[in-house]
C-alpha cells in the first residue's frame, strides 16, 4: 500500500491523499505537479521517473490512513 506522503519534498506544499496533483517515483518520493514539471518528471533523489500518484478516497482514511510524516526540509 502506498504511504501517501502529505507534502512536496521540494517546496513543502500540501498534497492531501484524496486530491490529485501529486507525483511519485518507485521509492514514493513525492512532489507537487509544479515541482515535478520543473524536474522534468525525474526524481532528484533516485533518478527514477515521477508518475501521477493515485488518490485515496476519504472514506478509506480511517482504515488505511495516509502518512502524516512531512518530508520537506526548508
Amino acid at each position: 500500500m502506498l504511504e501517501m506522503r502529505p507534502d512536496c519534498e521540494r517546496c513543502g506544499s500540501d498534497l492531501p491523499a484524496e486530491s490529485p496533483g501529486a507525483f511519485i517515483c518507485s521509492f514514493e518520493c513525492t512532489f507537487c505537479a509544479t515541482c515535478a514539471g520543473e524536474l522534468d518528471d525525474i526524481c532528484p533523489n533516485c533518478g527514477g521517473e515521477l508518475m501521477d500518484r493515485p488518490t485515496r478516497a476519504r472514506h478509506l482514511h480511517e482504515k488505511y490512513p495516509p502518512s502524516d510524516l512531512r518530508k520537506f526540509k526548508a
